[in-house]
């Protein structure tokens, strides 16, 4: 690499980070958070951008492979690689930035997930304790989060579409655009996923009682037209041979599992019942289970989701819950869509430990909304204006 073209390399990687920083700024106030809360998000998750960096600078991995393709130049509108291709190309080839300057834009992307994650939690937990504010801050800490999301990849791009789906969902009804720029880039990275958001939007449309009878049809109809051409189309890319056939749909599932038992990080899935596969896909490896730090790591958050879940399924069969906002039945059909699919095809905790990221923000919004009681409950999910001190005595009238 020459000069210039070395110098230019670092110059735009600190531009690109210049700009994700008064991203950060601005999208704090869209997602009711504070400047300095999503500034210090957008710090840390361009930490574990960093690791991730020194990692895939020294080794092959995915990112490298991304980068050398967006740098030809030669895109094509189609889902999966391609698609990470044809979202990097413009500023790789089109700006000519670096290897770092790549990863600091992608770090934007898996951040913005993160920021929006965090406004779902602030609203989960507004009315709530002490503890529950904090439990928030400590699983948008989580290092899972930050470091799979934070590297040239489909995990980056999966997880912005997964916080801002989650976003939107709390106020579908002002927020479609939102919803479908998010099922929009999930398509383009990973369509089999894009086809499960459709699917639990239509079922969530179609049993809805906040919209009119006309508007429910209206919704559902298109959401259900939408289901029909990209479901089909998924499971083509997904590689099922006819996507007619129940068969052929349970023989993709059975060389799935199959093709994920080699490695060191796999685990035999072919025998367990569809419980012990959940359990296993979303909360293993345990602390007992970890081989290096990568999996120490991601021990810690499982255990952390575990405690979660544990507490938050108590809370569901035990409370009667009220003022419970946003889309859930939607956000409820999602997770179950994509857990139980997901488990059902994969078998490497290395690739589980990045891919329940793009269910787990929602059953951790889901869960945590749960816990606790409410506290002066409010109806509105949108970031409450500060309180008006009145002198003592004084009542509204």
């Amino acid at each position: 690499m020459n000069t210039s073209a070395e110098l230019w390399g670092y110059i735009s990687a600190f531009i690109i980070f210049v700009c994700g920083f008064f991203i950060a700024s601005k999208v704090s106030r869209y997602f009711g958070l504070k400047k300095s809360h999503s500034v210090f998000l957008y710090f840390w998750h361009t930490l574990f951008c960093l690791v991730y960096f020194w990692y895939a600078s020294w080794n092959i991995s995915d990112s490298t492979i991304y980068y050398y393709k967006s740098t030809l130049g030669d895109v094509e509108f189609w889902p999966g690689t391609p698609g990470v291709v044809l979202i990097n190309t413009p500023f790789i080839y089109g700006l000519n930035l670096s290897f770092l300057g790549a990863f600091a834009l992608n770090n934007i992307y898996g951040f913005i997930g993160l920021a929006a994650t965090k406004g779902a939690l602030d609203i989960a937990t507004r009315n709530k304790n002490r503890f529950l504010k904090y439990l928030a801050w400590v699983i948008v800490l989580l290092p899972s989060i930050s470091f799979w999301s934070s590297a040239i990849s489909k995990d980056s791009i999966s997880f912005m579409a997964t916080g801002l789906a989650l976003w939107a969902a709390l106020q579908l009804e002002k927020r479609v655009f939102i919803m479908a720029f998010a099922i929009f880039m999930m398509f383009l990275v990973r369509p089999h996923i894009a086809g499960m958001m459709i699917l639990a939007l239509s079922f969530s449309l179609i049993l809805s009682a906040k919209i009119n009878l006309f508007r429910r049809l209206l919704l559902g109809s298109v959401a259900v037209v939408v289901t029909v051409v990209l479901v089909p189309f998924a499971l083509q890319y997904a590689g099922v041979s006819d996507q007619s056939s129940a068969e052929a749909v349970i023989d993709y599932i059975d060389s799935r599992e199959a093709g994920n038992m080699g490695g060191g990080s796999s685990i035999d899935i072919t025998s367990m019942s569809l419980p012990m596969k959940l359990f296993t896909y979303a909360f293993r490896p345990s602390v007992l289970e970890a081989r290096n730090i990568f999996y120490f790591a991601a021990a810690i958050d499982n255990f952390i989701l575990l405690i979660l879940f544990v507490s938050g399924g108590y809370a569901f069969f035990k409370k009667k819950t009220k003022n419970l906002i946003g889309n859930r039945t939607f956000m409820w059909a999602y997770v179950f869509l994509a857990w139980i699919i997901l488990a059902m095809t994969t078998a490497n905790l290395g690739i589980a430990v990045r891919q329940k990221w793009m269910f787990a923000p929602m059953l951790i919004f889901l869960l945590i909304s749960l816990i606790g009681k409410e506290r002066n409950p409010t109806s509105a999910v949108t970031p409450a204006a500060p309180a008006t001190r009145l002198p003592r005595g004084s009542r509204f009238k």
